[in-house]
């Protein structure tokens, strides 16, 4: 019986990424604005808990293209609660929200020539 335990949490930490839904900014915002926007998140994040180096794997991930997203998930043995990486956990059991900015573009974003 205590297999079956540790297989669901097997299945739990190796849950696949996925890209984010669409979402909506409250406002129209320029690419400028949200990079500044993710700049000051990903540079306050570690203040709010967990480990700097979960932290920097999860913004490579947030960065990158969904295959080596999953790569660098997996290799930084983070726990993926929601796959589109917005709630994540390390393998000490300390929780990592990310914002959907930080992990994909609004559906009103504002391209400039």
């Amino acid at each position: 019986m205590g297999c079956a335990g540790s297989r669901e949490k097997i299945i739990e930490t190796s849950k696949n990424i996925r890209k984010p839904k669409a979402w909506k900014h409250s406002e129209a915002i320029t690419r400028a604005q949200l990079k500044q926007m993710r700049d000051e998140f990903w540079d306050t994040a570690p203040h709010y808990g967990g480990r700097k180096e979960i932290w920097d794997a999860l913004r490579a991930a947030a960065e990158a293209d969904l295959s080596l997203a999953q790569a660098i998930v997996d290799s930084a043995g983070i726990i993926v609660q929601n796959p589109d990486l917005t709630i994540c956990y390390d393998e000490r059991g300390a929780k990592y929200e990310l914002p959907k900015y930080v992990v994909s573009e609004p559906t009103n974003l504002i391209h400039e020539n």
